[in-house]
């Protein structure tokens, strides 16, 4: 087997994900991907990840592209049946240009349904990549995972409070919620107004209102219910998970 790469997405999922990978591996690489769209708070908790992991955190950027909105903007394309441009070109990409043969790939895939599927798609579109998912292994879901970072002393990064579901760049074209657009209109309505011109421009409807119905982020009824905060949980498998961290540290 070759290296070990952590994919770091300055989430608590793929933060305890490293942890454990960590612990298990020894020697590890950490990589993160910048995608010059997230919030600026990532970049202190990257660093308070450093100190938690003991070593520095690979930062990995794409050749032609400094954002998601230089991505979206060039190619005239939010989001589609096959995902989203800036998930390829600041993701994907810069990875496929790092990996060697023989890297076992370390994902923070949690335990919840839709995270499983996930992992499950990727195992299938890269049957050649070797891949581990220490979370679902685990059994730990996302509220483990938010309950392991404050346990661990740290500051969980700022969207988590606001009540977003995951710390993802700001805005994500992938979320078609309305729910989640709703939040990003009343927390960060500079990107909400932008993003919803430019999806009105390239004939884009983001979300998906009750009903199944498709439509433009700016049809949203100004009274719709915004997500809220998920509130971390540490169960028994939780405490386990932490129990072996402590064990490997001593």
């Amino acid at each position: 087997m070759g290296r070990v790469i952590v994919w770091v997405s300055a989430g608590a999922a793929s933060a305890v994900a490293g942890k454990l990978a960590q612990a298990k591996h020894g020697d590890v690489i950490f990589a993160y991907c910048e995608t010059g769209g997230e919030h600026p708070d990532n970049v202190r908790f990257l660093s308070d990840l450093e100190r938690w992991y003991g070593q520095e955190i690979i930062h990995l950027r794409s050749e032609k592209y400094a954002s998601t909105w230089e991505v979206w903007e060039d190619r005239s394309y939010l989001a589609g049946i096959d995902g989203a441009p800036c998930t390829r070109e600041l993701k994907m990409e810069p990875r496929l240009k790092f990996q060697r043969p023989g890297d076992l790939h370390v994902f923070g895939y949690t335990a919840d349904k839709p995270d499983i599927l996930r992992a499950s798609r990727l195992r299938l579109n890269w049957p050649d990549m070797l891949v581990e998912t220490p979370l679902i292994d685990g059994g730990l879901d996302k509220r483990a995972c938010l309950a392991m970072v404050e346990n661990a002393g740290m500051k969980l990064p700022v969207l988590y409070g606001l009540g977003f579901p995951n710390n993802n760049c700001i805005p994500c074209v992938k979320a078609t919620s309305p729910a989640y657009w709703a939040l990003v209109r009343q927390e960060f309505p500079d990107e909400f107004d932008r993003i919803a011109k430019l999806s009105r421009k390239l004939e884009v409807r983001l979300c998906r209102l009750p009903g199944d119905v498709r439509a433009f982020i700016d049809e949203i009824p100004a009274d719709f219910p915004v997500t809220q905060p998920t509130v971390p949980t540490c169960d028994f498998l939780c405490h386990l998970a932490e129990m072996g961290l402590k064990d490997n540290a001593a």
